[in-house]
């Protein structure tokens, strides 16, 4: 019997129709588009209005709903719901649960997965395990993130990169070699203090000073963020890449979380990638957060082969980060 393999068989995105411009964000904040655009590669990102729809879930479903339409399944055959997001609906209830619900999936288990920006990344570990277990024949995995309902819009540190949107991955058995080929995760929770949110958990509940104070928005010390995403982001790409023997023109396509285009260049660099080689969507929605992974897979679709090389590199808050390579399993 061949070896089981997990492997993307469908993918499906949704970014909301709001569109916030650098223009506009030059009338909230102390910024301009010039300044923006050469230092984070951002022109503009989608929010979502309550006109629209409301929360995480809402993000969620739209793209779950996007994959199940292209792909013709059938919502009863998905065994698991993961909703990777820093954003969950509320602090108790799973976000995942309600997803799964509303999608049609009544015979799935859900959970929520919370890495920061590495959640997705950490997700598609999570869904390939299940899937190479053998217990499980079709594994949905979503990053979704309304990062707006953190954002401190008079921060210019924090609300000219983060947009909200969200993408999904469907995981399912492949006996041909294809899928996730390898994985290099990792985790220093030292970080937290240099990128996060304060208060909301259990260690500062909600009260009425810390939502005075601002406590509930997120925070980065910029400098020190960025030094540490280009530095762990480029290791483990390249690491990754030793690890399976892989040359730069092995690499089909590298697969960057989308937060700062000189972090994605830096990674490219050291893997010795062309640019034609790095996905990238940065410019037209910002940071997503959980859904810059799949966002990037969604909007390239049409470009990715089956045998593929993709190596997907993630840095998040936390500090979480880590790269996956995995090979395309369809035309």
């Amino acid at each position: 019997m061949s070896k089981i393999t997990a492997a993307i068989t469908a993918v499906g995105g949704y970014v909301p129709n709001f569109v916030l411009t650098n223009k506009m964000l030059e009338g909230m904040v102390e910024t301009n588009d010039e300044w923006i655009v050469s230092r984070t590669g951002i022109k503009e990102r989608r929010i979502l209005k309550p006109e629209e729809g409301e929360g995480t879930s809402y993000l969620a479903i739209k793209a779950a709903e996007d994959l199940i339409q292209k792909r013709n399944i059938d919502p009863e055959e998905i065994d698991l719901v993961i909703i990777a997001t820093a954003t969950p609906d509320s602090m108790v209830a799973s976000t995942a649960a309600f997803v799964a619900a509303e999608i049609g999936a009544k015979n799935a288990f859900a959970y929520d997965l919370l890495a920061a920006c590495s959640s997705f990344l950490f997700g598609m570990s999570t869904a390939a395990s299940y899937i190479q277990s053998g217990r499980y024949k079709k594994v949905l995995l979503i990053g979704a993130d309304k990062m707006s309902s953190i954002i401190d819009y008079t921060d210019r540190t924090t609300c000219i990169i983060f947009g909200d949107g969200a993408g999904a991955a469907l995981f399912e058995p492949n006996e041909e070699g294809l899928g996730l080929q390898d994985e290099y995760l990792r985790a220093d929770g030292n970080g937290r203090k240099y990128l996060g949110m304060d208060a909301g958990g259990s260690l500062m509940p909600a009260t009425e000073e810390t939502v005075k104070n601002r406590k509930h928005f997120i925070y980065q010390d910029g400098r020190t963020v960025f030094k540490f995403a280009v530095s762990n982001m480029a290791d483990v790409a390249e690491k990754i890449m030793q690890r399976n023997n892989l040359k730069d023109t092995d690499v089909t396509w590298l697969v960057p979380h989308q937060a700062n285009k000189r972090i994605i260049d830096a990674t490219a660099n050291r893997m010795g990638l062309d640019n034609s080689k790095v996905l990238m969507n940065i410019h037209r929605y910002g940071n997503t957060t959980s859904g810059t992974l799949p966002l990037l897979l969604a909007d390239f679709e049409s470009q990715l082969k089956k045998g593929d090389n993709l190596v997907f590199a993630a840095f998040g808050g936390g500090f979480t980060w880590g790269s996956i390579y995995l090979k395309w399993a369809y035309n």
